[in-house]
């Protein structure tokens, strides 16, 4: 009897063993809930966007760094990413290693919402209060998406979600900076005889004006996650900004971008003589004399770039024009008897060459995976030229065919100078292939949700090339080129912030405080990397190319420019640990996150807040798996 005794006990301890560790990894077991309500919107059967309530009950916990996401009924955009996000910027917020916490979100709402980005930004307060322990304002609530530099991106549906935050009893309700104007469409039917006559119109409405007027509910914009956790919580977290005087400078490229000009003049003036002296008949003479003339007075603007300091503007200058010259070049070899297979075959050994030495890079710092990124898009953009040359080739499409090549070769060389800037600008530690394959996948991941949030408030219209980029990261990362795969997600995911943002807007006045906006973050975000020991290389050389595009001055150079200006931000803020707030500061306005020691290690209580409907906190062993332990418990003993 002992035997069989001491038998159900191992047994009752190996079910222990088994059961108790999924408990605690899968559940909340120590920690803060918060509750907060956020305004989503709802498509109706006839196609309508609505107004909907949406709670979000949000428990961080000491854990292994994962993100549980349940949602109810099942939202029409998957959350997971934007979570996943969210948690990343609460960490880069407070300073705080989150791969120490488990977060757990649930999100209810009474019929199914399109859910995702417009969350992002809700579900990082939330995060950021249960970690501090921080009571929630139940009047606010605010939308918009959470980016991974902290700003509070653009999203669909205010004017819906206004209607929401009034049926959940809000009196603030934030908004993402520059939404406050919206443009609605209108559409109108009269029936005249057996002929329906149907007119739309586009209305600017004022938001917090509407808002205000109807409901008595404040609207108010907000740039950053900084002030959504202050108007929830009353608590003010420093913004990290630089100490010193910002200077955005591309003189890292002085000497390149004058070698450059006086290579490609001199690269001119030999094929001028060449088609000079060439067999050409008049009609072709005539054509190849116009692309040379094209190409040289771009090179007079490269000039003038360099003149002015502007020195990647100036090598992108010379890159346009030597195009055109290889392209009169080889033309005029293919037209005196050259295979045109003998060009591409060429063109080929450029790239493999350039692939070759960049795929036997070790990356070694920020600064130098800029670098490297910009050498792999680069390289296989070349890899796509190449392969158009030749189809135009087989469909006897010389003159393209050519052009093409021409454009795939001068690529390929743009691709080895980005490699040797990277190598000559290498500092720091080394950076994984592991790490930049997991910051790719994010990348790629938040990009897809922002896409598939587009798509599913406003259709597919227009979004081909934002399609085809977000495919072009994805082949990148099959194929294994993770920086590549990195830097065109963020760029696919900042090209659909920016559809969003400027979605309706005619007005160029509008865009311009947009863009004015953007181009102050973006300088902010290059200070920070300098004063972190990087230099952005990229960044210093999409700010100045994004200020070429501001100076034209027309409606979609702007928004080209506010792309450039995000992009510059972005890309010097990768694998940059951002906040690093004074510790006097953090002291005298944050009390004492949740401690990630176990229970017996602990030796202070942590405190719940006077509002438990709020901020509570959690000390249980929970789900399924304790209520099988239990029932094993008495099953076992009841039997002798």
């Amino acid at each position: 009897m002992e035997t069989v005794k001491l038998k159900r006990i191992f047994a009752l301890l190996l079910l222990i063993s088994v059961l108790i560790s999924p408990a605690f990894a899968q559940c909340p077991c120590e920690g803060r809930t918060v509750v907060l309500k956020a305004p989503a919107v709802s498509m109706t059967s006839t196609g309508e966007l609505v107004g909907v309530p949406t709670d979000f009950v949000i428990t961080v916990a000491p854990g292994s760094g994962h993100v549980y996401v349940e949602t109810w009924p099942l939202t029409q955009v998957d959350m997971q990413a934007s979570a996943r996000l969210a948690a990343e910027v609460a960490g880069r917020v407070l300073g705080i290693d989150m791969s120490k916490y488990d977060v757990f979100i649930q999100v209810k709402a009474d019929s199914p919402i399109i859910g995702g980005p417009s969350a992002g930004g809700t579900m990082t307060v939330g995060i950021i209060a249960a970690i501090m322990g921080w009571e929630i304002r139940k009047d606010v609530m605010m939308t918009g998406m959470i980016n991974p530099d902290g700003s509070i991106g653009p999203v669909g549906g205010i004017l819906e979600k206004a209607s929401a935050a009034h049926q959940a009893g809000a009196k603030i309700f934030l908004i993402p900076e520059g939404q406050r104007i919206q443009v609605v469409t209108e559409t109108k039917s009269k029936q005249i005889g057996p002929i329906t006559q149907i007119t739309t119109t586009q209305r600017r409405v004022d938001v917090a004006k509407y808002a205000q007027e109807r409901w008595g509910l404040k609207v108010i914009e907000i740039r950053d996650i900084y002030d959504a956790v202050y108007y929830f919580t009353g608590h003010k977290l420093e913004r990290p900004k630089p100490k010193g005087k910002v200077i955005v400078s591309t003189s890292f490229l002085e000497k390149y971008a004058r070698t450059d000009y006086d290579e490609t003049m001199n690269y001119y003036n030999d094929v001028k003589d060449k088609l000079v002296n060439s067999d050409v008949g008049y009609s072709t003479y005539t054509y190849l004399k116009a692309a040379l003339d094209d190409a040289y007075n771009v090179l007079k603007q490269a000039r003038d770039a360099i003149d002015q300091g502007k020195y990647y503007t100036a090598m992108s200058l010379d890159f346009q024009a030597r195009i055109m010259i290889r392209h009169v070049d080889w033309y005029i070899d293919v037209y005196d008897g050259r295979d045109i297979e003998d060009v591409f075959f060429e063109v080929k050994n450029e790239i493999n060459s350039v692939e070759k030495y960049v795929s036997n890079l070790t990356i070694k710092g920020v600064t130098m995976l800029q670098a490297v990124a910009a050498s792999e898009t680069r390289i296989e953009e070349a890899k796509e030229y190449l392969k158009k040359a030749q189809a135009s080739y087989y469909n006897q499409d010389y003159w393209n065919a050519v052009g093409n090549a021409a454009y795939a070769y001068e690529r390929a060389k743009t691709a080895e100078l980005w490699a040797k800037l990277g190598e000559e600008f290498a500092k720091g530690s080394i950076i994984s292939r592991d790490s930049i394959k997991k910051a790719a996948r994010e990348q790629l991941d938040n990009a897809k949700l922002i896409v598939m949030y587009i798509t599913s408030m406003f259709g597919q219209q227009n979004l081909n090339d934002l399609m085809d980029l977000l495919d072009k990261g994805e082949r990148y990362y099959e194929d294994g080129k993770y920086s590549a795969a990195l830097f065109s997600a963020m760029e696919a995911r900042i090209r659909g912030e920016v559809i969003l943002d400027t979605i309706g807007i005619e007005n160029v006045s509008v865009l311009r405080d947009k863009l004015s906006m953007m181009k102050e973050e973006a300088k902010t975000a290059i200070g920070l990397a300098q004063e972190g020991g990087t230099l952005p290389l990229l960044s210093m050389a999409y700010y100045e190319f994004a200020e070429s595009y501001e100076a034209k001055g027309d409606m979609q150079d702007i928004i080209t420019a506010m792309v450039f200006y995000q992009y510059a931000k972005e890309t010097a803020l990768v694998f940059q640990e951002w906040k690093k707030s004074s510790s006097q500061e953090v002291k005298t306005t944050i009390s004492s996150p949740i401690s990630t020691q176990t229970p017996s290690q602990t030796s202070t209580t942590t405190k719940s807040t006077s509002t438990p409907s709020t901020t509570q906190t959690t000390t249980s062993i929970c789900g399924p798996a304790s209520l099988v332990l239990v029932a094993a418990i008495v099953a076992l003993f009841k039997r002798r």
